[in-house]
């Protein structure tokens, strides 16, 4: 493998998993995954089978990011439910191991789709993994939270003020230039958010389809993957973050949709999935879904902001990809502000 300043040691590594992890046999390669600007990610190979590492990035990390204890707790917690997710091994949480938290877990074989047109997979199918998609995330805001152990894993109050809030204070202190559009965005966002509705389930936080695993023949899922920016929130706000990554355009780093001709696909239209997850979750519709999808680019600016400060600072987990992610936050403004008019 290519060694770089976040890579782990390998014997320093092996030694700690042959005390910790039941059955493991070393020695030990790591390959990096390519995919990925937030928590560098290795498939480990040993005498004892595969896994997969979840480690903090090196450097100095804004507070709260990054959090691969709170990744580890919630896949363990969600064992057994109807979303599947990894087997969780191991959390190490001595950062002179390796230098940083991790945690190991199982190496789940599946597919992955880094663009949502599915390139390769016929109509039936891909209308199959959609709908897959829709009952996936119903289940995740679906999950008891008292029985998985869950209903302290995020604070009370309105979900969307605290994460305006904190994104807001994340995206100042990785701010690298001015960017008017963000700045207005942030301003309608904090005058538009909506009365608590009550609503408090699990949200994943990322969920798009190049986060999940589906089985390498039919349409299941067999892992949701990147749960780093899990917590107890509002359910809308998952939603309304995958129908504004289809508003991106279509390719490997876009990932969205934009202009695509998703009925000869079997993809559904937006309305369409907003409406069959609305039937899942027994609600009859969603006013003023643009503050939702508003807040989602907003988010997702902030998000990228951040990925573009580490690339400047040396400590992306790809530098290149990193600054462009990085340039692309006024667009995400714009996106936010054009939502913000149809509410």
């Amino acid at each position: 493998m290519t060694t770089g300043a976040a890579d782990p040691d390998l014997p320093a590594l092996c030694a700690w998993l042959e005390t910790r992890l039941p059955g493991f046999q070393g020695p030990l390669e790591a390959e990096k995954f390519d995919r990925g600007q937030s928590n560098p990610t290795y498939r480990l190979t040993a005498a004892s089978g595969d896994y997969v590492l979840r480690r903090k990035p090196p450097g100095v990390l804004l507070k709260s990011a990054h959090a691969v204890d709170r990744e580890f707790r919630v896949q363990k917690a969600l064992a057994g439910s109807d979303v599947p997710v990894a087997t969780m091994l191991a959390l190490c949480e001595d950062e002179s191991v390796i230098g940083s938290v991790f945690y190991i877990m199982e190496f789940v074989r599946g597919r992955n789709f880094d663009d949502p047109r599915l390139p390769g997979v016929d109509s039936g199918t891909r209308r199959g993994l959609y709908d897959e998609m829709n009952r996936v995330l119903a289940g995740i805001h679906s999950i008891d939270l008292d029985a998985c152990g869950l209903a302290d894993f995020g604070p009370s109050g309105n979900y969307y003020r605290r994460q305006i809030d904190r994104w807001t204070r994340q995206y100042r202190a990785s701010e690298t230039q001015t960017i008017p559009a963000m700045d207005e965005l942030i301003v309608w966002l904090g005058g538009n958010v909506p009365e608590d509705d009550g609503r408090r389930t699990l949200v994943h936080g990322d969920y798009r389809i190049d986060n999940m695993l589906f089985a390498g023949k039919g349409t299941a899922c067999v892992a949701v993957l990147d749960w780093e920016l899990s917590t107890i929130g509002h359910p809308f706000a998952d939603l309304a973050a995958l129908i504004m990554q289809w508003q991106r355009p279509p390719g490997s780093e876009g990932r969205g949709l934009a202009g695509v001709d998703r009925g000869p696909l079997g993809i559904p239209a937006d309305q369409a999935f907003i409406d069959a997850y609305c039937a899942r979750m027994g609600l009859n519709g969603i006013p003023d879904f643009g503050f939702y999808l508003a807040f989602a680019f907003f988010r997702m600016g902030a998000i990228l902001q951040g990925v573009g400060k580490r690339a400047l600072d040396g400590n992306a987990s790809n530098p290149e990809l990193g600054l462009r992610l990085g340039a692309t936050v006024p667009d995400y403004a714009a996106g936010g502000l054009d939502a913000a008019k149809v509410t």
